[in-house]
């Protein structure tokens, strides 16, 4: 971690982008904290895009076809749903120079969303940031039983069909370890980004 931004400070979109391609990406104590901080994993998570694994249960589900899967719809109240508390979050490290500068990114065309609606009402949804040929993931949230998580298989589905090398999730957790997620150091994962930003994939 490095030391964060001045109070109110806005992020650059070509800092931002720069801070990606080195392996950088801003957090925030919390939403109403006004500071943004640098951070550089030692242990980097990432779902390797040949080796995803969709839980049986899961497929069974999504056979059913229970969400309309949009992508790039509504970016800007995803993020914001990405950001609410919630019972297992009380806090949120998306503030108010961060869902700016994403929502910028995203008129730039390097910032997507992949949202599960329902009877006119998104229930869950994730967004990341595109580069080169990696989709950095950035949050995802659910209103309704796996909606998020159907929203991640579609993004694998897209990621793979469009030419996509390298899928980062930043950390693991227990739930993306379901779907193949693993940890690699900073060194090998700063290889194989560099490797992913050449070229270019079109989410």
């Amino acid at each position: 971690m490095t030391r964060p931004f001045a109070p109110g400070y806005r992020i650059p979109t070509d800092l931002l982008l720069k801070a990606y391609a080195s392996g950088v990406f801003p957090m925030a104590e919390s939403a109403d904290d006004p500071e943004v901080f640098w951070v550089r994993p030692e242990t980097r998570g990432i779902i390797p895009l040949d080796d995803f694994h969709v839980p049986k249960s899961l497929a069974k589900t999504i056979r059913k076809a229970p969400f309309d899967i949009r992508f790039d719809h509504d970016l800007a109240a995803t993020i914001d749903a990405c950001a609410e508390q919630r019972q297992v979050r009380q806090s949120t490290w998306i503030n108010a120079p961060i869902r700016e500068a994403y929502v910028k990114l995203h008129e730039m065309g390097h910032c997507h969303s992949v949202e599960a609606w329902q009877e006119g009402r998104m229930v869950g949804g994730l967004y990341g940031v595109s580069l080169g040929r990696v989709f950095f993931g950035e949050s995802m949230f659910s209103r309704e039983t796996d909606a998020s998580k159907i929203c991640l298989v579609h993004l694998v589905q897209r990621l793979n069909a469009r030419g996509f090398a390298l899928l980062d999730t930043q950390f693991t957790t227990e739930h993306l370890k379901r779907f193949g997620a693993v940890d690699v150091p900073r060194a090998r994962y700063e290889k194989m980004l560099a490797a992913a930003l050449q070229g270019r994939a079109d989410f």
